[in-house]
């Protein structure tokens, strides 16, 4: 085992370094949780995650699955409101399926939250109840549930401002409404530990999706919190041996009791492709109006009490994990949420291209890691265009987002690695995303060079550096959390049923809090 001695730090520096070089505050991080300044503030258009792969669900081979996940950090007691989406926001998932930096597709989700008013007989007076519910919950829109959730699906082609804007429907009944389930309560209320995962299959929906044949999924609502990462470790200035003889050498995940909320798409290949370009870019976006005027004195009813107006403004972004986190300096990160891709080259670039985490990295371990040259044109491959050879459009405008080659056949679960393209897995990241992809290890070693390693002399992925450029690039940095394919689920949406409200591990045997 090689044994790391972490070396006596000078606290203000480095800790001043940390911050600045990972936009750390006294709001933690991880993924894109909490990210931004603004965003810290505004949890309910806050995108945490964004996944895009060929679905391995047995017989849909022929399908791409694209997760956006949204509101991070929730614990499952997160009553009596629990987690909503945004009815005053505009969520979106954008696909580029020519390598122009721009969308050519954008799926719309907007969502209306109803109080059915639900009210008890107190003393011969008509009194609404304080809960999201009034008893155990089953099938969908039940009498017993006291807020319903609904969204409609929009698709628009070109611009997504201007472009043409069309319904997405059920393809059962032809309704363009789709109903949401509440969040997991917990087990009385579902009647048992699973019957919220039969509560919640009956909102995946088959949907007609303009212009396209052949039909897709969708599904909306809380699944178990799928990143995951040694958080508290990261945060206090890589608190354990990243160069660990094991992958897996017994860190926390500390998102393991959290929950999310998804937005799940499964879409067809030959719909979502050029017919040409096989690579097809992901990012997705939150917007509210410009403008909001609070309510002093709101009346009855959910989200009365702010009224907004004017265009949409852009507040939240993510393509690539980690990059608004690891990449983005803190003065520049509500700036690069509310940025297009296709402006990230000039906007963005000095980031990639001299990134300040290796360098804090170095200064941390200056024992066993060595100072990579710079400027560093393997990341601005990796981030902007995708890799030769893999993922990079024929075409390619550098602009940051999530690339998937749906020509790369998918691995079915079980056998995938989690380690992905640079383990010899190309269906696995950087090539999309699958969620049981360690992009935390991964984003360690590319941030360290580790591609300068994997090109080779004959630089295969393009990337435009080689091994001597980047000292550290072969060593196997890890967090020493890793899950695998198995932790999730099969089908779709792949993310596995979230953990119910009623839970509250108990303390180990004397434990006593002050």
């Amino acid at each position: 085992m090689l044994n790391i001695q972490i070396p006596q730090l000078r606290p203000l520096t480095c800790l001043a370094l940390t911050m600045t070089a990972l936009g750390f505050a006294s709001n933690a991080s991880a993924s894109s949780h909490r990210e931004a300044p603004f965003i810290a503030q505004n949890a309910s258009v806050d995108a945490t995650d964004l996944y895009m792969f060929r679905s391995y669900e047995t017989g849909r081979a022929g399908f791409v699955t694209v997760l956006a996940n949204y509101m991070p950090f929730q614990d499952p007691q997160g009553g009596p409101n629990f987690f909503m989406f945004n009815s005053d926001a505009l969520y979106e998932i954008h696909l580029d399926n020519t390598g122009a930096g721009v969308e050519a597709l954008t799926f719309q989700f907007q969502f209306q939250n109803t109080s059915k008013m639900t009210a008890l007989n107190v003393g011969g007076k008509s009194v609404k109840i304080p809960l999201i519910n009034s008893g155990p919950i089953s099938g969908v829109n039940p009498a017993s549930l006291n807020v319903r959730e609904t969204y409609t699906l929009n698709l628009v082609r070109g611009d997504r401002r201007t472009g043409a804007r069309t319904s997405v429907t059920n393809a059962t009944g032809g309704s363009a409404t789709f109903d949401k389930p509440v969040d997991n309560i917990g087990d009385k209320t579902f009647g048992s530990a699973t019957g919220y995962a039969t509560y919640a299959n009956q909102h995946v929906y088959s949907i007609t999706i303009p212009g396209c044949a052949t039909p897709g999924k969708v599904f909306v609502g809380q699944r178990k919190e799928p990143f995951y990462i040694a958080v508290g470790k990261i945060f206090d200035l890589f608190n354990f041996n990243p160069l660990g003889a094991d992958e897996i050498n017994g860190n926390n995940n500390d998102l393991e009791g959290k929950n999310v909320s998804t937005l799940a798409l499964e879409l067809p290949i030959s719909c979502i492709t050029n017919g040409t370009e096989p690579v097809v870019g992901a990012f997705t976006t939150a917007s509210l109006r410009q403008g909001r005027l609070l309510n002093p004195s709101p009346p009855s009813g959910i989200g009365k009490a702010s009224v907004g107006g004017g265009a949409w403004s852009q507040v939240s972004r993510l393509g690539m994990p980690l990059v608004n986190e690891v990449i983005i300096g803190i003065d520049d990160k509500d700036r690069f949420n509310a940025s297009l891709p296709k402006n990230d080259a000039v906007n963005f670039a000095d980031y990639v291209t001299n990134p300040t985490l290796p360098t804090l990295i170095q200064t941390l371990f200056p024992t066993v890691t060595a100072p990579t040259n710079f400027p560093r044109t393997d990341l601005l491959t990796v981030f902007l265009r995708g890799l030769k050879t893999l993922n990079q459009p024929a075409n390619v405008v550098p602009a940051e987002m999530l690339r998937l080659n749906t020509s790369i056949a998918p691995v079915a679960i079980g056998a995938q690695n989690p380690l992905g393209a640079a383990d010899g897995d190309k269906a696995g990241f950087p090539n999309g995303r699958r969620p049981g992809d360690d992009v935390v290890d991964l984003s360690l070693r590319v941030a360290m060079g580790a591609l300068c390693v994997l090109t080779g002399t004959s630089d295969t992925f393009g990337v435009g550096c080689k091994a001597t450029d980047a000292p550290s690039g072969g060593m196997p940095f890890n967090d020493g959390v890793r899950k695998s394919s198995t932790n999730y689920g099969a089908t779709f949406p792949y993310l596995t049923t979230p953990l119910p409200g009623n839970l509250n591990p108990a303390p180990a045997a004397g434990t006593t809090y002050p």
